[in-house]
């Protein structure tokens, strides 16, 4: 998954044109996109909304933290939904969410995905990665910088600490790596292009997003090139010849272990099995962008 694209739970016309956007998954969001006196409609539509989708498809909700929370985990948890953002998520929170969910959800199919909004979330960050479901981890960028009292620059290297925390704390509990923040200037893609592929290279492997006019960049970003493919291709063939041992490179670079896992994750996201010819990147995007916000 690369892009996430958020969809106001309150806003019905959204909801029936989103999965025509163009994003790999959505995110349809009961906490900050509604307003509280709108919640428990919201709730309603949007799991009415889940029960006419079949199964498996890329959707989760995001959802309001403590009892709000476990409110609206019962009201939308039906077969469509692959998990649930948990919005300003605390470790008290996901065990009672684990909870609930291994009640109605024994299967195992509904995972959560933390948001990470608080200098506490992110100096828990460990322990909140390694929760029951809990499958990858978000930062909520904007609230966590106004608690934080910081302002972001064009670089963004106020935030480099916190993102790599993250990662690292992905990484420590073997799930899968972070999804980076929304960037809320829709307009500027250039700016969009460039905070994204340093984002990739700290380590993230997705985005959210806002708007569809932000999901080709962030799928341009996140999909291996073709000749980061042939590249990988090339390393994981001499290393085959080599009876999988150390060998080099087309370079003349030593290729070891770490070097092959890194090759196996680049087809991998190119939708390219290991032991099979590459082909073009692949991806289950759930329909082709359109300009409007958050899908409307």
């Amino acid at each position: 998954m690369r892009s996430f694209l958020y969809v106001p739970g309150n806003r019905p016309a959204m909801l029936e044109r989103a999965l025509s956007r163009g994003a790999d998954a959505l995110i349809v969001d009961l906490e900050d996109a509604v307003p509280p006196a709108e919640k428990p409609a919201a709730r309603s539509a949007v799991a009415a909304w889940l029960h006419a989708l079949p199964s498996g498809a890329p959707v989760w909700v995001r959802i309001n933290s403590g009892q709000h929370g476990l409110d609206d985990a019962r009201a939308v948890n039906v077969a469509a939904l692959r998990g649930l953002v948990v919005a300003k998520a605390s470790p008290g929170d996901l065990r009672g969410l684990a909870t609930l969910l291994d009640e109605v959800d024994p299967g195992g199919g509904v995972g959560l995905v933390p948001l990470l909004e608080t200098p506490r979330a992110i100096l828990a960050a460990p322990e909140i990665a390694a929760a029951p479901r809990v499958t990858r981890l978000q930062i909520g960028e904007a609230d966590l910088a106004a608690e934080l009292g910081v302002t972001v620059g064009d670089d963004e290297r106020e935030l480099l600490h916190v993102r790599s925390a993250v990662v690292l704390a992905s990484a420590a509990a073997g799930i899968e790596p972070p999804v980076a923040a929304v960037s809320t200037d829709f307009r500027d893609l250039g700016a969009l292009r460039r905070s994204t592929l340093a984002l990739r290279r700290l380590g993230f492997r997705g985005r959210a997003c806002i708007h569809p006019a932000q999901i080709p960049v962030i799928h341009e970003v996140f999909t291996p090139s073709a000749g980061e493919v042939a590249a990988a291709r090339d390393v994981l063939d001499r290393f085959t010849a080599a009876g999988g041992g150390v060998c080099l490179d087309a370079r003349g670079r030593m290729v070891d272990l770490a070097v092959v896992r890194e090759a196996r994750r680049v087809l991998a996201l190119a939708g390219s099995p290991v032991g099979s010819p590459v082909g073009s990147p692949s991806g289950s995007p759930v329909g082709s962008p359109s300009g409007s916000l958050s899908g409307g």
